[in-house]
């Protein structure tokens, strides 16, 4: 192995370096204790508000935190004078990818699958699709820039420009490609999900760096304290799959066929809206660390507000609830398909 490989991957340590294997397990962990101990995703689900797992997003915050701290402050001021990698993204997710999303769905849900799937649950089906499509990723996106090596200030930009454009565009879209009118976004949660996965933990990276640099100096937060959290963002990532898996065995048990269906399109949208972004960004020779996070943004998706949006419309036992479940479900190993990818093509991308 090369010296920049061993460098790559020294950081992974043990839980990263078979980060796919630990995926798995926690998978296999998670269904079984939803399917066994039926009991145990009963008493989490008690700790739940506005649609968002209060234990998950303890998690989620965990992960976010230690890329927060890396963050120099004044950086972020900085990135909002590169429009580039905001334009990439932004074009990607709201001019792009809800509108693949319908058409790609469509396609499978409508034709492909025309003889699998009944009329009334293609169209429930396409529409939980739809509001996959239409809400790009607010919280996991930090972990994958995390992986990516991404530029942390540049990824928190990237993100808050997204949830403001979100909080205009998302129900008109949706209502244009549902055809429907009563399209209610649940403010709560989108509001708490940006309080929880963006203001808390960069207030709290801000502070702590703040504090810990002025008391123990620059060297120490960098050589010791920020060696700390090395592996803290892996192990958040697998007991957050242990528990959304938890909530979904007995779905996953009961509807292995229909889980399949659903994620055929699913999975090509995310790699075709992935390379699409990522393609742009090359050809606008943006670096990197910008890169990979702004394509991972539209990748994924904001899937608590899709499945609260899902169940509100829909109710929790339709089809449009189960395709957003159906979208958790495959979203953690794609993605990290897609943080493997990005890393391998690092090469293709200027360093600065």
């Amino acid at each position: 192995m090369s010296d920049q490989a061993k460098k790559q991957t020294s950081g992974l340590d043990f839980f990263g370096k078979y980060l796919t294997i630990w995926v798995a397990l926690c998978i296999v962990v998670g269904v079984a204790i939803g399917h066994f101990i039926p009991v145990f995703p009963e008493v989490l689900s008690k700790f739940e508000y506005a649609q968002v797992s209060i234990p998950v997003a303890i998690l989620i915050w965990l992960m976010i935190y230690p890329m927060m701290l890396k963050i120099d402050f004044s950086s972020i001021i900085e990135a909002t004078k590169k429009p580039k990698g905001l334009t990439v993204t932004c074009v990607t997710n709201w001019l792009i990818k809800p509108f693949t999303m319908y058409l790609i769905a469509a396609f499978f849900f409508k034709v492909v699958f025309k003889s699998l799937i009944p009329v009334d649950l293609a169209s429930d089906y396409l529409a939980g699709a739809v509001l996959l499509g239409a809400a790009p990723c607010t919280a996991m996106v930090f972990v994958w820039s995390h992986l990516t090596k991404g530029d942390p200030a540049y990824t928190v930009v990237q993100v808050a420009v997204n949830d403001i454009i979100l909080l205009f565009a998302f129900t008109p879209i949706v209502a244009f490609l549902l055809g429907v009118s009563n399209v209610i976004v649940p403010y709560d949660t989108l509001f708490l999900s940006v309080i929880l996965f963006v203001v808390i933990p960069l207030l709290g990276g801000y502070l702590s760096r703040k504090f810990i640099i002025r008391n123990k100096g620059e060297q120490y937060f960098n050589d010791v304290f920020l060696k700390k959290f090395d592996n803290i963002t892996i192990i958040g990532l697998l007991l957050t799959l242990v528990i959304i898996f938890t909530f979904q065995g007995d779905d996953i048990i009961n509807n292995p066929l229909h889980i399949g269906l659903i994620a055929v399109p699913l999975i090509i949208q995310t790699f075709f809206i992935f390379f699409l972004a990522y393609s742009w960004a090359k050809v606008w020779k943006l670096p990197h660390n910008i890169a990979a996070p702004g394509a991972m943004i539209g990748a994924s998706n904001f899937f608590e507000l899709a499945v609260a949006v899902a169940i509100s419309l829909f109710g929790l036992k339709s089809g449009a609830a189960l395709a957003t479940v159906v979208g958790v479900l495959v979203e953690v190993p794609l993605m990290l398909t897609l943080v493997k990818i990005a890393n391998d093509t690092k090469h293709w991308f200027t360093s600065k």
